[in-house]
């Protein structure tokens, strides 16, 4: 285990020496401005940019963004010059739920050494500290040996398995938490992926819940939040969300609440509803 804060908050940052930590800018979103003319608009100064779509994930499935292999996982850091040692901290703009991604996928991989922004760039600005458009001449660096833990990851075969097993009597049942929306949940909406609903026996688990104001709750109001959801009694518990991103967001905060180990569904609903046998459920939380 690492020592690292998973989640550290503007007023450290602005603290650190300048090239102490890597600081990587990963706003994404499905609509509006692009991530990158978000970053060349202003960014934190010292930050390098890192997109979503290209460094974070790979074509072909399962899902829309399944993790790239570990050795392209490697060039990208190497190129952005994090060595083994280096203390990554990304941020983005939408209360972490982007950034835990990158968070988590290097965590997974072996680089214990990463967190995330609180508040993300809104809090840095808010702060009254300073951005800029000057993008940093950083050095690359050979890319980094990266193993990736694949127990932290499940697939729709092993989700599917781990809710059958909720049937059987006395067993101590897995928890699977679905991290989007209410609407999007119960069916109600569904922007994206070609059928509305959930995972039948998933519960709702949306990840703005974990936040207030735009930051990570206390740990004690997150493992109130995660208890009442039954992570505590759970066998296992397993992230999801639309496509293994958000969901990220829901294995920060139940580290945080402290309840590591949490596992991603990398496919999640993108995954699981573009099957045509896989049965799915909509309406209310099953409780």
């Amino acid at each position: 285990m690492s020592d690292t804060q998973p989640v550290v908050d503007s007023n450290w940052l602005a603290r650190q020496p300048p090239g102490s930590v890597r600081i990587v800018d990963l706003r994404w979103a499905l609509s509006g401005p692009a991530a990158l003319e978000k970053y060349r608009a202003g960014h934190i100064p010292g930050a390098v940019y890192v997109d979503m779509e290209r460094d974070l994930s790979r074509p072909g499935g399962p899902g829309r963004h399944p993790f790239p292999e570990p050795e392209d996982l490697a060039r990208v850091l190497g190129r952005i010059g994090v060595a083994p040692t280096t203390h990554v901290v990304v941020y983005d703009d939408g209360g972490g739920s982007v950034a835990a991604r990158l968070w988590f996928m290097v965590r997974v991989h072996g680089h214990q050494r990463a967190s995330v922004l609180d508040g993300g760039y809104a809090a840095w600005v808010k702060a009254g500290l300073p951005v800029t458009q000057e993008e940093p001449r950083i050095a690359p660096v050979p890319p980094p040996t990266l193993r990736l833990d694949a127990s932290r990851l499940v697939d729709r075969t092993r989700v599917a398995g781990l809710l059958a097993g909720r049937r059987e009597p006395g067993a101590r049942h897995a928890l699977v938490m679905d991290a989007r929306a209410p609407e999007r949940y119960r069916g109600e909406t569904e922007p994206i992926d070609k059928r509305a609903g959930h995972i039948p026996g998933a519960v709702n688990a949306p990840f703005s819940g974990n936040l207030k104001d735009g930051r990570f709750r206390p740990p004690e109001e997150l493992r109130a939040l995660y208890d009442r959801l039954g992570a505590g009694r759970a066998s296992e518990v397993v992230a999801s969300c639309g496509s293994g991103v958000t969901a990220c967001h829901t294995l920060l905060a139940l580290e945080l609440a402290g309840f590591p180990g949490g596992k991603l569904y990398v496919g999640s609903w993108s995954d699981w509803s573009n099957q045509p046998g896989a049965a799915v459920a909509t309406g209310a939380d099953p409780g």
